[in-house]
């Protein structure tokens, strides 16, 4: 089931404790413009972003089980020196945005924000365990245009719990060799195929591998995976593939409707 609105409100749609874990990716703050009202991190202060997912959460708490787990993964960002608007890249002109939030209080221009772990210690003051942190290492990350820092090559994803016991299955993913699961994941990123070569395709799609690999370790056979900020739909693509069942929220219409024609050419 994909349902099309914002994601605080159309949770209190789904019934408590019915969902085994969630897989997803909030908008990043700051980094992206997805031409729709009432997005989250275009426009909105810093506070007012980590504000709007930690309400969110509120209520994936209420409907996820007791042994339930969260997969957040969360991109970082640098300011902006109080520029309302990011020039494009030459080596990634999608980064371009014609309206953007203002620099934090109290940080300095190219300060890292630290936007994931800002989040985590926010999700952490309102109850959720914070499990572990890993790091979702790209080979092939997007080049920059930078000279005066490394090229950002990795994003974060924590694992969340609603409860100290919760249901993981450390055998079903195998890390090199073979080796129990370590926190570094290489993780190709998959490139945008256009459909029909139109803007609503997706800027920003989860590689299905690690979906997939999320979906796996946190759920049983034919439970409920949920994805509030379902974007490309890649999360409810690795449930389906996986033999679960799934609900994804998403705000865009023209999103709804890619999920839709990706689960149809799956």
């Amino acid at each position: 089931m994909v349902i099309c609105g914002d994601a605080t409100q159309a949770l209190k749609l789904l019934p408590d404790r019915s969902v085994q874990t969630v897989v997803t990716s909030p908008p990043y703050w700051s980094l992206r413009d997805y031409g729709v009202e009432n997005q989250i991190g275009r426009d909105d202060s810093l506070s007012g972003y980590v504000n709007s997912v930690v309400g969110a959460f509120e209520q994936i708490k209420r409907v996820l089980r007791d042994d339930g787990t969260v997969w957040l993964n969360v991109g970082d960002s640098y300011t902006s020196g109080n520029r309302r608007y990011r020039a494009p890249d030459r080596k990634n002109r999608a980064r371009a945005m014609a309206v953007r939030p203002p620099t934090p209080e109290g940080l300095k221009p190219k300060d890292l924000i630290g936007v994931p772990w800002r989040l985590a210690f926010a999700l952490q003051d309102a109850g959720w365990w914070i499990r572990s942190e890993v790091i979702w290492h790209k080979p092939n990350a997007h080049p920059e245009s930078v000279r005066d820092r490394p090229t950002k090559a990795h994003e974060t994803v924590f694992l969340l719990s609603k409860d100290k016991d919760y249901y993981y299955d450390h055998e079903i993913v195998k890390g090199p060799r073979e080796r129990r699961l370590r926190t570094v994941w290489e993780i190709p990123t998959e490139p945008v195929k256009r459909v029909n070569g139109t803007a609503d395709d997706h800027p920003a799609m989860m590689p299905l591998s690690l979906a997939r690999c999320c979906v796996a370790i946190t759920s049983r056979d034919d439970s409920i995976v949920l994805d509030p900020y379902a974007g490309s739909g890649t999360t409810l693509l690795a449930a389906r593939a996986l033999g679960r069942r799934w609900v994804g929220i998403e705000i865009k219409p023209a999103f709804v409707d890619l999920i839709e024609r990706r689960l149809r050419l799956a």
